[in-house]
Order: structure tokens, then sequence, then C-alpha cells
């Protein structure tokens, strides 16, 4: 393989292009897409309520226990059923992926490389289909679902991208009479804990990163969203993933999720979701049973608050598009989703009544339908969490738009913003992951800065001022993994917004990034010293 070790450009392997773009975003104003979308729509109807097996090396593993997937906005259409597995078959799962790991670490860089370019390549093929997939199953609309499809390809050919990396070794100073060398090698087997919200773009991102590193990988889903990565697993064995290097589970997460993080032979996890669980698995972790002869490595990803500061320089108008994208963008059920606004006073009423019409006039309704804004949140749990903010927001704060919540056919929430709002509030620290925006008050940006800061989260946060100062002392001081500045804090692209966070919203991986991959190796420094005829040549060579 050709050595990109003396280039400061990533290794890209053998494509017509030699660097990394991200995939364009779809184009609904051509009727041929639309088209194209209604058909993929008709063709997952058509093969809606299949079952699928959970798949440990080269066995498929059936059961008489399956989980079911509901359409959210639709909750009586059953969109599939997956294999519900139990915690002797996870046991299982990450010793087969044990047993891969030998040979697979042994693959050269490039060819694992090449692998993710053909599953990028195959998504790229079906996109239509698994956009399709994904208003069905967790109730994007079409923009939302294809920039996921899109964001998987980027992770895939991103990854690709940055693989050559590994093969490249850091810069050491070599001692008189001696050599040093940096080498790295994969973990070994690890799992893999994805969230339901992105349940293609992450679950393939946080896949394939450790495989390409030459890692196995035992890949558990969320049950409320299974379909999608039975389908996934049914694309990468097409894409001819050696058996047991991907191992694909679906069940309980407390009895599964348990089994699998706390096998000796799990060298690393990487999770995506709540606080809470993202605390019990980083405590769990620290414990080494019998057998164990390693750390654990954690990646953890756990939630935000995203809070946007807007001040009296900003362009209001363009603060309120932007806002109003990153807090309903997906029902708001994203971790880097606007979730608060702090405005300073002297434009407080005003922003809030330009957001206050530009909501009113967003859609929602069964996201199958193009121009939908809001499709329904993603199951009957999610719905009364939901409903328990509204009514917490009617004491904390004044209901300034929406409030409606119905789930008569599907669990559907009309955008809602809340004013009035104090700092300490439930409505104002709490994880909502919904279509509810609280709005407060503040002075002065300084006391902007403070309420924006003061929350266990730091994900994502915004400013729209036009005070470079201001955008200064937020560039040092606002406390998030990722800040954008008048834009809006979601829709971030792979290789130009890696996404990982500050305090508790996770351990700041950075998926995305350039730095990601080196999460899955580990570093081994290996020092020669050479003859004592060697050395003293090399020293007389150098006077």
């Amino acid at each position: 393989m050709e050595s990109v070790c003396s280039t400061s450009e990533p290794y890209f392997m053998d494509i017509p292009t030699s660097t990394f773009s991200n995939e364009p975003l779809m184009d609904f104003t051509n009727p041929a897409n639309v088209d194209a979308m209604h058909e993929a729509l008709a063709l997952v109807k058509e093969k809606a309520g299949k079952k699928y097996p959970c798949v440990i090396g080269t066995q498929e593993i059936s059961s008489s226990s399956y989980i079911s997937s509901h359409n959210p906005a639709r909750h009586k259409e059953v969109v599939g059923e997956v294999a519900a597995a139990t915690a002797a078959q996870a046991k299982q799962a990450i010793e087969v992926a044990h047993e891969a790991f030998a040979s697979w670490k042994q693959v050269p860089v490039k060819e694992r490389a090449l692998l993710l370019q053909t599953v990028a390549a195959k998504l790229r093929e079906r996109k239509f289909e698994f956009a399709a997939w994904l208003v069905t199953e967790v109730s994007k609309n079409w923009n939302e679902a294809h920039a996921e499809v899109g964001q998987a390809i980027d992770f895939c050919e991103y990854y690709a991208w940055q693989a050559g990396r590994l093969e490249c070794p850091e810069e050491l100073q070599q001692p008189a009479g001696e050599s040093a060398e940096w080498v790295t090698s994969p973990l070994g087997a690890g799992v893999v804990l994805a969230p339901w919200n992105f349940p293609l773009s992450i679950l393939c991102g946080t896949t394939l990163a450790p495989v390409v590193a030459g890692n196995t990988v035992v890949m558990k889903p969320s049950p409320r969203s299974p379909v999608i990565a039975a389908l996934f697993f049914q694309l990468l064995q097409e894409a001819e993933m050696p058996p047991g290097v991907v191992n694909f589970i679906v069940g309980n997460d407390s009895e599964i999720g348990n089994a699998l993080v706390d096998h000796p032979l799990t060298r690393f996890v990487s999770f995506t979701g709540s606080k809470a669980v993202g605390l019990q698995l980083h405590e769990r972790l620290g414990k080494v049973p019998q057998g164990q002869k390693h750390f654990k490595r954690a990646v953890l990803e756990m939630g935000g608050k995203g809070t946007i500061i807007v001040d009296e320089t900003a362009d209001l108008d363009e603060a309120a598009d932007n806002i109003a994208v990153s807090a309903f963008g997906y029902q708001g059920q994203k971790c880097s989703a606007c979730s608060r606004v702090v405005a300073l006073t002297a434009i407080h009423d005003k922003l809030l009544q330009k957001l206050v019409e530009r909501v009113g006039r967003l859609l929602v309704s069964d996201p199958t339908s193009p121009n939908i804004a809001l499709g329904a949140l993603i199951d009957e749990r999610a719905y009364d969490q939901a409903r328990e903010y509204l009514t917490v927001g009617r004491s904390e704060g004044h209901l300034s738009s929406g409030g409606i919540a119905k789930k008569d056919t599907g669990y559907f929430m009309w955008p809602t913003i809340f004013a009035g709002v104090k700092p300490q509030s439930r409505l104002s620290q709490e994880e909502i992951f919904a279509p509810i925006l609280t709005m407060l008050k503040a002075r002065d940006f300084n006391e902007a800065l403070q309420i924006a800061n003061d929350t266990d989260y730091g994900l994502t946060g915004g400013v729209f001022s036009q005070n470079e100062e201001r955008l200064a002392k937020a560039r040092e001081e606002f406390e998030v993994g990722n800040l954008y500045f008048n834009r809006r804090i979601t829709g971030g692209f792979v290789g130009s917004h890696p996404l990982g966070g500050f305090k508790l919203s996770g351990d700041g991986s950075k998926a995305g990034g350039p730095q990601y991959l080196s999460n899955f190796v580990q570093s081994k420094v290996v020092a020669r010293a050479w003859p004592q005829s060697e050395a003293v040549a090399a020293l007389e060579n150098e006077r």
C-alpha cells in the first residue's frame, strides 16, 4: 500500500476523488425525486409486517418471542417484527465476535476501508428505500429521512477516508543510539448500543468506525426502532461483511445490554442515549469481573439541553428561522435540538412574536405526505412524557404557542413555546426530547451566557449576534462541544461538525471527526537499541 504518512491529507482508496465530500441533500422541488419517494413508500408498505432474525456469526437466531415495531404516525400499523435475543445469546454474540477478531485484525486497513465504501455504495443505491423506512418506522419527514441516509453514507466514506491514518505512526524523538516507533492496534470485540432516533446513521457510524479500525462488534439497536437495523445488517451481509465481524441482536435493553456490557471479553462499549443510562453504564464499566484482563473503553454520547443566545445586534428574522428548525426538526427528538432560547430583554418579545408566527405555519401530520414539518413522537411512552412536560410548562411559564397533543391515530404533538420560564425550572434544566421550546430573558450578554452554562449538559449551543467581542467571549466560555454562530445548532455535517459534548453530555469523542477512530485503537511504543558499532557510526555522521 502506498504510504500517506508523508502528507497532510488523509488516505482515500481506489475511488475517483482524492478528497471527502458530503452526500448531497435531496431536492424535492424535482418532480422525479417526489415520484421516487412515493414509489419507495409504496414498496415499504408492501414489505411491512415481516419477521427478521437476529444473527450471530453464521447462525440466524429465531425466537418464540418477537419485538414488534409500530408506525408512530399510525400506531396500529406493524412495521415489522425482530426476534428477541436472550442474555445467553448476548453472551454468545460477544464470544463469537471475540473469535472473529483474531482474523479480522489481520485484514489490511485498505481492504477494511474498501468494505465501508461498498456499504456506502449500496446505501446510495437504496437511498429512497431507506428514507421511506425512516418515514415509516420513526416518523421522520422526507427531508429529515433523506438527510439521515446521507449522513450514514458520509460516515462510511469519511471513516474509510480516515482509516489510513491508523497506519501513520506519530513522530517521536529519536534518542542517540536508539530508534523509537509508535504503532497502533485494534482493541478487540466491542458492543454498540445505538439509539432509536437515528436508527440508521448513528447505528451505521458507531458500528463501522470500530470495524474499519480492525475491531469486531455486537450491534444492538434500540428495541424501539429495530426493523431499520435489521435491514442495515442485511445490507452489510450483501456487502460481504465476514461472519462474526458484525453480529446483530435485539432485546430488552437491561437484560441483554447488561449481559453484553458485563462480559469479560467486551473490550469497548459505544453508547448513544440518555444521561441516566449513560451514567449507569459508566459506573458498570468500571467494575472488573473475573476473567477480565483490561479496562473497558467507553465512548459515550448522552444527550443535551441545547441553548441559543440572541442579543440586540442579531438579525431577528434569521434567528427565528434557525431557532424554529433547531427546536422542532424531527419533533425535537434530537440530542442536539434547541431546547432553550435565552434572549436579551430588549428584543425578547419581538423575537417571541416572530417565533410564534413561524411555528404556526408548521404542518403536523403523517410524514408519508410531502411538506409535513413534524411527524409523530416515537411511541406512547414518549407521548406521555411530553404531555407531562406540557403540564409542567403551564405551571412554570406562559404558553405562547402550541400545547396541543393528540393520539387518535398517531402520537402527535404540535410545536410548543413556553415563555417566562425561570433558569432553575424543570423545563429549563431537563432534557425533554419533544417539540417544546423554553424562552428565557437575560439582562445582558454575560447573564445570558451564565444561564446557558448553568445546566448539567454541554452538547450544542448557539449565538445570534453581530458583536465580535461577544462572539469571542462565547467561543471561550460557552461550555459546549459544538458551538454555532448565526446558524442553526442542528444539521451538522460529517467532517465539518464532528459531534461530541462536554460535561454530562458525554466524553466529547467527536463522531464524524478526524480523531474518532482513535477511540477504537491502542498504542504501543517500540524502542530498539542499535548495536554499539552502528551507534558510534551514527554519532560520527552527525559530527
